[in-house]
C-alpha cells in the first residue's frame, strides 16, 4: 500500500519562504525610499560622497528586487540583501556617516541577519562584522578609514551590540523551536485526520479524496483504475462469540496482511466497520480481479489468532473498473453490488466471475 510521507513540512516551508520573500520585497522598497531620502539630505548638507554611496546602495537593492522578480530565487534574494546591507554598514563604520553616527545603524543588522539566515550562519556573519568593526576602531590610520571614535563610544558600541545580538539569537532560537513544534503538531493532526486509528490504514475521508484525485487523473489522461470493496465474512459472529477485542485483533491482522499483498502504488482504506476498500491505479479489471483473488486465498489460509483462539476469517469482495462506470458514485455502487453478489453466492469469493474454459474464475475483462 502506498502511504506517502506527509508534505506538511515542505508545504509549510514553501509558505514561509513566500511570506519572507513578500516581507523582503516591502522591506527593500522601504530601504530604497529611506536611502534615497537620507542621500538627498546628505547631498544638500554638502556630503556628496556619502550621498552617492547611499544612492548606489539603493540601486543595488533595486537590482536585487528585479533579479528576484525575474528568477523567483528566494535564497539569492536573501543573500543579495545581506551583502548590500553588509557593504553599507562596513562603509558607515569606516566613514562614520554623518557626525560619526554611522555605526548606530548596525543595530538593524542582527535581527535582520538571524531572520534571513540560520542561527549558525547568522552568528558567523556577525563575528565577521565584529572583526571588521574591531579593525576600524583599532586601526584608524587604515587607508579606507576616515572616522575616529572615542574609547567610550567603542566600549558602549560593542557592549550594546553584543547584548542585542545575544537577545536576537535567543528570540530566533525560540521562534524556530516553536515553529518546529507547531509543524510536528500539524503533521500529527494531519495523519490522524486521514488515518484509521485501529488499523493504521487510510480512513474513509482520505480514500474519498484519493478517489476524486484518481478520477480527475483518469479524465485528464485516460489512466484507468479499479477498486476492490472487501467485507470480512460473518464478522459479527466473531464479536459475539469472542468479544470486540477479538474483532479488533482480526481487523489489525487483516490490515497487516493487506499491506503485505498490495503494491506500493495501491491505497488501502478501512471503509467502515469490517469493510475495506482498495484503490488500484493503472489497473485493469482483470488485474484487479487477480489481485483480489490472491488476497482472498491468502486470507483463507492465514491463521488469525486471538489469545489461544484460532479465528475463522474469510473475505468476500466486489471489484469494479472505472471503465464500467461514469462516476465515482457509480463505481462504488457497482462494486457494492458485486460484493453483495459474492456474499449471496456463498461468501469467501470474488465478484464478478466469468466463465473461462468451462469453469468459473474470478476474472473479468480488462479495462
Amino acid at each position: 500500500m502506498n502511504q506517502p510521507q506527509s508534505i506538511s513540512h515542505q508545504a509549510a516551508g514553501a509558505r514561509e519562504d513566500a511570506q519572507v520573500s513578500r516581507l523582503l520585497t516591502w522591506l527593500s522598497l522601504a530601504a530604497i525610499i529611506f536611502l534615497v531620502g537620507i542621500g538627498l539630505k546628505a547631498w544638500y548638507s554638502g556630503h556628496t560622497l556619502h550621498a552617492w554611496v547611499l544612492w548606489s546602495c539603493s540601486v543595488l537593492v533595486g537590482l536585487n528586487m528585479v533579479y528576484f522578480a525575474l528568477s523567483g530565487n528566494g535564497a539569492r534574494q536573501k543573500g543579495g540583501l545581506i551583502v548590500v546591507v553588509g557593504l553599507l554598514f562596513a562603509y558607515l563604520i569606516a566613514s562614520g556617516g554623518e557626525s560619526n553616527t554611522g555605526p548606530l545603524w548596525f543595530y538593524v543588522f542582527p535581527p535582520l541577519l538571524f531572520f534571513l539566515t540560520s542561527l549558525k550562519a547568522g552568528t558567523v556573519v556577525l563575528l565577521i562584522c565584529y572583526l571588521v568593526a574591531a579593525l576600524v576602531f583599532q586601526f584608524p590610520d587604515l587607508p579606507f578609514v576616515t572616522a575616529e571614535y572615542s574609547s567610550d563610544f567603542k566600549i558602549r558600541f560593542f557592549a550594546t551590540l553584543t547584548f542585542e545580538s545575544i537577545f536576537c539569537f535567543v528570540l530566533e532560537a525560540g521562534r524556530l523551536r516553536a515553529r518546529n513544534e507547531l509543524l510536528e503538531l500539524v503533521v500529527t493532526h494531519e495523519h490522524a485526520a486521514r488515518t484509521d486509528e485501529l488499523t493504521g490504514l487510510s480512513n474513509r475521508r482520505d480514500m474519498q479524496h484519493r478517489l476524486a484525485s484518481e478520477f480527475s487523473r483518469y479524465q485528464r489522461a485516460g489512466h484507468h483504475f479499479s477498486i476492490v470493496l472487501i467485507d470480512l465474512d460473518l464478522f459479527k459472529s466473531i464479536n459475539d462469540e469472542y468479544g470486540h477485542d477479538a474483532g479488533d485483533a482480526v481487523l489489525r491482522q487483516f490490515s497487516a496482511l493487506l499491506r503485505d499483498i498490495v503494491r506500493q502504488t495501491d491505497v488501502a482504506a478501512r471503509w467502515g466497520g469490517e469493510e475495506f476498500l482498495l484503490l488500484l491505479p493503472d489497473t485493469s479489471l482483470l488485474q484487479a480481479l487477480t489481485l483480489a483473488e490472491r488476497l482472498r486465498a491468502e486470507v483463507a489460509q492465514a491463521p488469525f489468532r486471538f489469545k489461544s483462539h484460532c479465528l475463522p476469517v474469510t473475505i468476500s469482495a466486489g471489484v469494479c473498473s472505472i471503465a464500467k462506470a461514469a462516476s465515482i458514485d457509480e463505481l462504488l455502487k457497482q462494486a457494492d453490488l458485486n460484493l453483495y453478489n459474492a456474499k449471496d453466492a456463498g461468501r469467501n469469493r470474488i465478484a464478478p466471475r466469468v466463465r473461462s474454459r468451462g469453469e468459473d474464475h474470478p476474472m473479468g475483462s480488462p479495462a
